[in-house]
């Protein structure tokens, strides 16, 4: 196995943390005969030789020993050493694999906290030319990928199973490749290595067009019974993405009717997965899968399949979250937080499914309703009444202490509070008036707007109350400021007053909470009279920009805030000049003075700048032609530039015009603004509604 294992220079290598000297130690450790010890040399090969995915001198160096280790019948655990080679090699370099990755890190993040593993990144330079060390690395697995048809017929399952996706990955003999797996799909007899060789069959069929019509008849004779319902399902799901019009003509009650016979022949309870479980990156990820990862990985391989054929997906999972066993209604949940975050639909029915989770007594089918609930905003509202009623009846679940940390706002109530349903604001009154009062509890309040305003007396009392010396001050009171700001609280001018005042010069994000000060006089408007000599006197400090959009909501005198706000725009860094395009917008026909300076600021090499000069410009002149330009090209770069772009011309009503088309487009598609490969952000969802909402108020005339 480690024959010439001594005679390489490992020292002269790296990996992730510096020299590569203690790679032999983690080589043979991956042979111990003790368990602990190879999950931390396996651990130990994922976090440093082939950290995030990484490919360094010493990774390429592992390879030959990894294939020798892999067909060792003595060596336990081979499957996972089959696996550390497939990372190594890479991705799939075909279409599928940005939708697989897509799909794949929606439901494993959102239901796990952390995906299966990190995929990407360059330690040692680009592949763009096919010769950077992950192409070598490729080519290196590809050498070796003989192996692989060896390890198909292993005495080991789970070697067995890891072997037809490396095969298909990394053997370069399709007709080969293609008869091993009719072959070993004939005669295997364990369930989950026929689910392997079945994906491996679909994934060869999208792979290999010209010979996919003999995967596509193994996958279609698999989806019909005699064969098990696990079986049939993976065949349906592999047939949704290499060969759809072999699917039954109406897929979604034959899959619904499989799912119940799975569920009759599984465990009520499922054996959670075995191993050592050290305190290890591979130990908590095996900790954290979902009870049942093969129903999930079923379903997920079918969603992904579906894709965009988003009517057949939602009654796809109405059915499932209907299921009367709960490991299949928890597999739902998180199957739906992909479908949620990447299209546009009414989902009021699944949504409302989702909340009727929250009712039964399994704490981790509670758990992931919620974690979906939360990240949907707006859209939860069907599931708003779930969410009042769990916390009337478990009120412990309003405030969550950690066991290192502060507590934080409950994840129910901050779901049901971004709903904007005003039953939030009950809720959060009794816990400001409990003995344990969340610090980021303000953060929720702009869900719920001036609904909320009940609330200002707690927050002026709890705001009033925090000594200004202390070092967690912007923890403690940043959020308590921004619900203030919503409320537009002008009782609240005098304990906000005393904040820029009474703060030390050095205290940790002075700065921000100055700011944040400053945005909750100026959300008061004229009830903030008497904070004008300080925001006067700010103008000549660091937060100039935030104290003169302040004083001119305070005071609507121009001549007191323009030559603050022309002097960051000709001389200031890049994001002061920034805000001070916005601040100049909100002044409007009033800025004129500030119109040469906007017009450069659009010619900036910062999309943000121009983008703010842009929506300036078309707010203080009326001229629409320099600034819909900017806009126009501003909203084909990034789609996080559409949503103030529409709010901008949901404000100006018909005098945008010129934008309409981008807006009826933007209506008109079927994905999320944000939705596609690459990760996702836990407000996507709700500022794609939001980017709606102003679309149609637009077009509507404003």
């Amino acid at each position: 196995m480690f024959t010439g294992i001594d005679e390489v220079d490992w020292a002269s290598m790296r990996h992730a943390y510096g020299s590569a000297e203690d790679v032999p130690r983690l080589l043979r450790g991956l042979a111990s005969p003790d368990a602990a010890e190879r999950e931390t040399a396996l651990d130990g090969m994922y976090g440093a030789v082939h950290h995030q995915g990484d490919v360094y001198d010493s990774t390429l160096a592992c390879v030959p020993f990894l294939f020798a280790l892999a067909v060792r019948e003595e060596v336990p655990d081979r499957a996972g050493i089959v696996e550390l080679l497939v990372s190594i090699g890479g991705a799939d370099e075909e279409a599928e694999s940005e939708a697989e990755a897509d799909e794949e890190a929606e439901s494993e993040v959102g239901a796990d906290g952390v995906p299966d593993a990190a995929v990407g990144g360059e330690a040692e330079g680009g592949d763009a030319d096919g010769h950077g060390p992950h192409a070598m690395a490729r080519t290196a697995v590809r050498v070796g990928a003989g192996v692989f048809a060896l390890l198909l017929g292993d005495a080991d399952p789970a070697v067995r199973r890891a072997a037809p996706g490396a095969l298909v990955r990394f053997l370069d003999q399709p007709e080969r490749v293609l008869g091993l797996l009719r072959e070993r799909i004939t005669v295997e007899r364990d369930d989950r290595v026929l689910l392997a060789l079945t994906e491996s069959l679909g994934r060869f069929a999208r792979r290999h067009p010209h010979l996919a019509a003999g995967a596509v008849d193994l996958l279609v004779e698999r989806s019909a019974p005699p064969h098990g319902p696990g079986l049939r399902l993976a065949a349906l799901g592999q047939l949704a993405g290499c060969a759809p019009e072999r699917l039954p003509a109406d897929p979604v009650p034959v899959v619904l009717r499989l799912l119940d016979e799975r569920a009759a022949l599984r465990p009520a309870d499922p054996e959670e997965p075995g191993g050592p479980d050290p305190d290890t990156l591979v130990g908590r990820l095996r900790r954290l899968r979902p009870s049942d990862e093969e129903g999930s990985r079923l379903l997920r391989t079918l969603h992904t399949a579906l894709d965009d054929r988003v009517a057949d997906r939602i009654a796809l999972l109405s059915g499932q979250l209907g299921r009367p066993n709960p490991v299949d209604r928890c597999n739902a949940v998180w199957m739906s937080a992909g479908l949620f975050r990447t299209w546009r639909a009414d989902y009021t029915e699944p949504v409302g499914l989702v909340g009727a989770q929250l009712t039964g007594g399994d704490d981790r089918l509670r758990d992931a309703a919620v974690a979906v609930l939360e990240d949907l905003f707006e859209l939860a509202l069907p599931a708003a009444g779930h969410l009042h009623a769990l916390l009337t009846d478990r009120p412990e679940l309003r405030v969550h202490t950690w066991e290192r940390g502060v507590p934080t706002l409950g994840r129910p109530l901050r779901a049901l509070a971004r709903t904007g349903d005003p039953r939030a604001v009950g809720l959060l009154a009794e816990v400001l008036a409990g003995p344990v009062v969340p610090d980021d509890l303000g953060h929720v309040v702009p869900a719920l707007g001036r609904a909320v305003a009940p609330l200002a007396p707690a927050l002026r009392q709890r705001l009033a109350g925090l000594p200004l010396d202390a070092d967690d001050l912007y923890e403690r009171a940043g959020s308590t400021l921004r619900a203030l700001a919503v409320i537009g609280d002008a009782e609240a001018v005098p304990v906000v007053l005393r904040m820029p005042a009474g703060m030390p010069a050095g205290l940790r994000l002075r700065d921000s909470l100055v700011a944040a000060a400053f945005r909750a006089l100026g959300a008061a408007g004229a009830g903030a009279r008497e904070a004008i000599p300080a925001l006067r006197a700010a103008l000549r400090g660091g937060q100039g920009v935030v104290a003169a959009e302040a004083l001119w909501a305070v005071e609507g005198d121009p001549e007191a805030v323009l030559p603050v706000l022309l002097g960051e725009l000709d001389a200031g860094s890049g994001g002061s000049r920034r805000a001070a395009a916005e601040v100049l917008g909100r002044l409007g026909p009033a800025a004129r003075a500030a119109l040469p300076g906007l017009r450069r600021l659009t010619r900036s090499g910062d999309l943000w700048e121009r983008t703010a000069a842009a929506q300036a410009l078309w707010r203080v002149a009326g001229e629409p032609e320099t600034a819909a330009d900017v806009l126009r090209a501003a909203w084909a770069e990034s789609p996080y530039t559409r949503v103030p772009t529409a709010d901008l011309a949901a404000r100006l009503g018909p005098a945008a015009a010129p934008l309409h088309d981008l807006l009826r487009a933007e209506l008109a598609a079927p994905r999320r603004h944000r939705g596609g490969p690459g990760g996702h952000g836990s407000h996507d969802v709700h500022e794609d509604e939001r980017l709606l909402r102003s679309c149609r108020r637009a077009l509507a005339g404003g």
